[in-house]
């Protein structure tokens, strides 16, 4: 993959084959610990222990469709091609959350890409999900809620191109307010 965001989408993606209702993603860039933590967490179907233990085996997988899933094993794999790590926890029928860990200033870290663009398309997807994005730095902070964009909207759909514009472009704003300065190199 040639950036985080395209990382995201296939995890967010995960979440909504798992029926997830609500998918939170949190993107927390730490310049002193030299990290920047990607967190992925839905109330979907969640995974038993057999499953949980082998989710990061390209091999294993859910889909009847074809014999692998490789989007978890490489974003192990892009995590820690930078020195950090991979973590998923999950209980059967309350959810997952997915912890991905990367040192900023690692020559192998990814760039951060289009968050807006990712969010955008996974709203367009499935509207009816409420979708939440939290970014955190050491200088600022920011969060977007499906849920409560919707509730403003009333009666008018939240995949109206005007508002689905105006969500890309809020959100690449959040993203260039949270973490410019802090994640300069990383932003695409």
């Amino acid at each position: 993959m040639k950036d985080l965001s395209l990382h995201l989408i296939d995890i967010i993606q995960n979440s909504i084959s798992a029926k997830a209702k609500n998918i939170t993603i949190s993107l927390n860039a730490c310049t002193e610990s030299d990290n920047l933590k990607i967190e992925v967490a839905d109330n979907g179907v969640g995974m038993d222990e057999e499953l949980l233990s082998q989710v990061t085996n390209p091999f294993v997988t859910t889909r009847t469709t074809r014999k692998v899933g490789l989007g978890i094993s490489l974003l192990k794999a892009s995590a820690e091609s930078t020195g950090g790590s991979l973590a998923v926890t999950s209980v059967k029928g309350e959810g997952t959350t997915l912890v991905a860990d990367f040192k900023i200033k690692h020559i192998d870290r990814l760039p951060l890409g289009d968050i807006g663009e990712t969010m955008v398309s996974a709203i367009l997807t499935e509207p009816d999900i409420n979708f939440e994005l939290n970014l955190f730095s050491n200088k600022d902070s920011f969060k977007f809620s499906s849920f409560e964009i919707k509730d403003k909207l009333g009666e008018v759909p939240i995949t109206q191109l005007d508002i689905i514009t105006w969500i890309r472009e809020f959100i690449n704003e959040g993203v260039k307010i949270t973490f410019g300065g802090v994640l300069d190199e990383i932003i695409s």
